[in-house]
């Protein structure tokens, strides 16, 4: 799989009366890896956002898919009161299948599960809470998640913040 092309073409956001993004204009080319490197409050995370459809902007952000529209989206932070009863296996699970987790996870989504913690090191982790993980650990389950089901498009904003 070789993931789609995106093309940004004089996107601008404003929230407020504070302009986050300016004309911002760049491709992508299908089976790349590109980074945006910029200052803290520089407007990157609202620009993944942006093509991730999940902040209102003008101009034109153009995605050219191949067979899968699959995403995979990493945020910088996951914001959970660490007392939430939740387990490393239940995260996986409410974030990659549509049936409610109280349901059960079917044997073919727990073995990919299953199968995706142990290549990011966290075989051991499933039944740990989320809250007990160290920001590190917390991020790789993030990386995990976004992996399921191989997506056509991995977007991760700030990947290595909680990584040693």
């Amino acid at each position: 799989m070789q993931g789609p092309s995106i093309e940004f073409e004089r996107v601008n956001l404003t929230l407020g009366a504070t302009t986050i993004l300016e004309d911002v204009s760049f491709k992508v080319r299908a089976g790349t890896i590109h980074c945006i490197v910029g200052a803290n409050g520089g407007g990157k995370t609202s620009l993944v956002r942006s093509l991730l459809g999940q902040m209102p902007h003008s101009g034109r952000i153009s995605i050219q898919w191949g067979d899968s529209r699959a995403i995979g989206y990493v945020p910088q932070t996951l914001d959970f009161h660490k007392s939430l009863p939740v387990t490393v296996g239940d995260f996986m699970a409410l974030a990659t299948q549509r049936r409610p987790v109280f349901f059960g996870v079917s044997k073919a989504r727990r073995a990919e599960i299953d199968g995706t913690l142990e290549r990011l090191g966290l075989s051991g982790k499933r039944n740990a809470k989320l809250g007990s993980l160290s920001g590190g650990e917390r991020q790789r389950v993030l990386l995990a998640q976004a992996l399921i089901p191989e997506p056509a498009l991995l977007v991760l904003d700030e990947p290595t913040t909680g990584l040693d």
